[in-house]
C-alpha cells in the first residue's frame, strides 16, 4: 500500500507517538517507509510542515528534508472535469454565497489548487489512473466535518466523492505489521 500523508498527521506522529518510541522502532520503520515511497511526501506538505508548530515535524523527523524522497506537484494538474467538480460538487455553497464576486471566488480556486490538500486529492487521482494495481491511500487526521468555514470541503469528503481511500494514522500504523504498540 501507498500511503499519501498530509501534515497534520505527520504532526501527530511526531507529537502523540514518537515520544513512546523508546527504542526508535516506529521512527525506522517510518523513515523505511518514506525512502520505499511507501509513504509519499509531496513537496507542498514537506512545505506546511517546515513551518508548522515550530518545525517540530522536521526536527523530529530530519530524514523528511532529503528532497531526492518529496515528490514534485508542480506538474499535477487538475483535468477539466476537476475544475467542474470543484465548482459544482466540493464548494461549500454557503461559504461560495458570501463570497462578493466570481473574480474572488477564482482567486481563492486557484488558492486551493495550489494547497497541499489538493495536491494530495490531485496525486491520489493521478496515481489511481496509473492503474498498477497497487492500493493508495490518503492519510489525514482530518474529520469528514466542514466546521472551519472554509470554501472547499474537507480532504474526506472529497475523497469520498471521488473514491479515493482515506485512512487515519491509528489506521496506517495498525496496517504495519513491523510496528506492535504495547501499553504497560
Amino acid at each position: 500500500m501507498i500511503a499519501v500523508i498530509d501534515s497534520s498527521s505527520l504532526l501527530s506522529l511526531v507529537r502523540y507517538y514518537l515520544p513512546f518510541d523508546k527504542n526508535s522502532l516506529l521512527f525506522d520503520c517510518i523513515q523505511e517507509k518514506v525512502k520505499a515511497n511507501e509513504i509519499v511526501i509531496l513537496d507542498k506538505v514537506y512545505d506546511e510542515i517546515k513551518y508548522l508548530s515550530k518545525g517540530i515535524v522536521t526536527e523530529k523527523l530530519p530524514f523528511l528534508a532529503d528532497k531526492k524522497h518529496h515528490t514534485k506537484t508542480m506538474d499535477i494538474l487538475p483535468y477539466p472535469k476537476f475544475y467542474n467538480q470543484l465548482e459544482n460538487q466540493f464548494c461549500v455553497t454557503v461559504q461560495k454565497k458570501k463570497l462578493k464576486s466570481d473574480a474572488e471566488f477564482e482567486m481563492l480556486r486557484n488558492r486551493f489548487l495550489d494547497s497541499a490538500d489538493a495536491k494530495l486529492i490531485l496525486y491520489s487521482l493521478s496515481r489511481s489512473k496509473a492503474s498498477d494495481g497497487t492500493e493508495l491511500a490518503i492519510v489525514t487526521e482530518e474529520s469528514a466535518v466542514n466546521n472551519d468555514s472554509k470554501l472547499f470541503k474537507k480532504i474526506p469528503l472529497i475523497c469520498d466523492m471521488l473514491n479515493i481511500q482515506t485512512m487515519t494514522l491509528p489506521q496506517l500504523l495498525g496496517s504495519y505489521s513491523e510496528i506492535d504498540l504495547h501499553i504497560k
